[in-house]
């Protein structure tokens, strides 16, 4: 049903809709957007594919957006990907036909190729209007070109498909026509339009029904950083998770981010459980006494010191929602049982109490330690470790991903630097890249949260500094633990005076920026200019 004004959802300001398109959908993107711009914010994004994925999640870090529109193969590679909603702009079965009566004019040697899955009806079409259709199906662009190829090789001279289809025939020298039409590209915005009330509508019934933010996922799946492939695997692993209710272990070293991928995968749950309780607990930093308590809560009277009147446990506070049990390993074994029977009876008896209160919570817990070697030494209940691992997840160390490590640092770095009300130098990044040897030679045994305190520190001190030059030297006065690394390779520090590299090489690096170059090397503007003309 079309979209109309009266069915907006009941706050003032409109709804955001991103269109992303690398082809000449954009073109159509953009003719509908004009009939629909006074019922939402519609930007178009000219992206596709893994551009298209890093840039979303960099701006859904500080920017809203309630439904994204994509098409073909572009929007299945950003359904796993970004944590809104991505709507498929769909051909329908009249614009196949259109495009077919439009190529038939062009060749009666017809080529249709579709993202993944073949249009079946076209065998009975090809046969009542005695058309010669070959169809091919792909995957990535390398087999949209390969099918093209071979289609062109049997004698077809007219490819019909998406935008990336055809725009790949033309190259080939075919005729090609454009699968899509105005029509299907509305239905696309109409039911980006519902989809946004639908998920507006949820998240203010939440914050009517619970208004403490402290017990609320502040984190989201544009927080899990990296470009490597072991982050882009980590981020479609938290989406898959995130539609299934079972439990969830998560196994990471310290410091690698497991309550960060606990909230991505509360976050992303199937009833998009952003405005639901979250609820986390560290097992090992409480005492048994005290954690039964916290966990299963207490009646009036169950012990001396219980509140007056009871208390309701974690798992009660987090019904609806996510309990997430960190340190997972450190639960004494007594708590373990009771833990178990309420994972199994989804109820939970408070202490000292004597009836059971339903509840409906799902279970994401986390360790650093080997559960399962516990297990075998008897220190964890192997019935209880079954039953939290339905789901298992292992989360790479930053030693793991050292691509990740620069960028990191360098987001990190301006955060930090803004927290002390510090400018970034102009040329941060060129900078931080001279000291990436440095990082990465370094094993990171505090992993992501090692170098975020790194980077703080590091902004405190370029803070109280702003003329110091951001360079190996300097870092390693900040942080000589990165020069002690017995695993890390040496790497040659210049001596008091010495230029690091040639000088032309390092005012390249700075865009001829003399000045940068300068404070980067640690010499006056006139050294520079002497280095230069001796050709050092």
């Amino acid at each position: 049903m079309p979209y109309s004004p009266s069915s907006q959802h009941d706050g003032g300001d409109k709804p955001v809709i991103w269109t992303v398109s690398v082809s000449r959908l954009s073109d159509l993107f953009r003719d509908i957007t004009l009939e629909y711009d006074h019922l939402a914010a519609i930007e178009p994004l000219h992206l596709g594919f893994e551009e298209a994925a890093r840039t979303l999640r960099e701006r859904l870090a500080t920017e809203r957006c309630d439904v994204v529109i994509a098409a073909g193969s572009n929007a299945a590679y950003l359904k796993g990907r970004i944590s809104v909603p991505v709507v498929v702009a769909k051909a329908s079965g009249f614009d196949v036909m259109q495009a077919l009566a439009r190529a038939r004019r062009v060749s009666p040697r017809i080529g249709v190729i579709t993202y993944q899955e073949p249009l079946r009806e076209l065998g009975g079409f090809a046969a009542i209007f005695g058309l010669e259709i070959a169809q091919r199906t792909y995957a990535t662009k390398e087999d949209a070109r390969a099918a093209i190829k071979e289609l062109q090789t049997a004698g077809i001279e007219v490819i019909v498909g998406a935008g990336l289809i055809a725009d790949l025939a033309e190259e080939a020298g075919l005729s090609s026509v454009f699968l899509y039409s105005a029509a299907s590209i509305r239905q696309a915005f109409d039911d980006a339009l519902e989809m946004a009330r639908l998920t507006r509508l949820e998240a203010n019934r939440g914050r009517q029904v619970r208004g403490d933010d402290s017990r609320r996922a502040r984190r989201g799946l544009h927080d899990l950083r990296g470009d490597s492939q072991a982050m882009e695997r980590l981020r479609q692993t938290v989406v898959l998770y995130a539609r299934s209710p079972a439990t969830v272990l998560i196994q990471g070293e310290t410091g690698s981010g497991k309550e960060l991928v606990a909230q991505a995968i509360h976050r992303e749950g199937v009833r998009r459980a952003a405005n639901r309780p979250f609820v986390a607990v560290n097992c090992g930093a409480i005492a048994e006494s005290l954690l039964e308590s916290e966990l299963f809560g207490h009646e009036e009277g169950a012990f001396t010191g219980a509140r007056r009147g009871g208390h309701a446990g974690l798992f009660e506070a987090a019904n609806g929602g996510t309990l997430f049990l960190d340190e997972i390993g450190e639960m004494p074994l007594g708590l373990q049982t009771r833990l178990l029977r309420v994972l199994e009876e989804r109820e939970v008896m408070r202490v000292g109490g004597t009836r059971p209160v339903p509840i409906e919570v799902r279970v994401i817990s986390a360790t650093h330690c080997d559960l399962e070697a516990r297990v075998r030494e008897g220190r964890f209940r192997a019935d209880l470790f079954y039953r939290l691992a339905v789901l298992r997840l292992a989360l790479p160390p930053l030693r793991a991903r050292r691509d990740d490590i620069a960028p990191l640092a360098e987001w990190s770095l301006k955060h930090a630097l803004a927290a002390v009300d510090a400018k970034p130098h102009p040329n941060l990044h060129a900078e931080l890249q001279a000291c990436a040897p440095l990082l990465e030679s370094y094993d990171w045994p505090g992993n992501v949260r090692e170098l975020r305190n790194l980077m703080e520190r590091l902004a405190l001190f370029m803070a109280g500094e702003p003329l110091q030059a951001l360079g190996p030297a300097f870092l390693l006065s900040i942080a000589p633990e990165l020069g002690r690394n017995a695993q890390a390779p040496a790497i040659a520090l210049p001596a008091v005076g010495a230029p690091q590299e040639k000088v032309a090489e390092v005012l390249a690096r700075f865009g001829g920026q003399r000045d940068a170059a300068a404070r980067f090397l640690g010499i006056s503007r006139t050294t520079l200019w002497r280095r230069l003309k001796a050709g050092e």
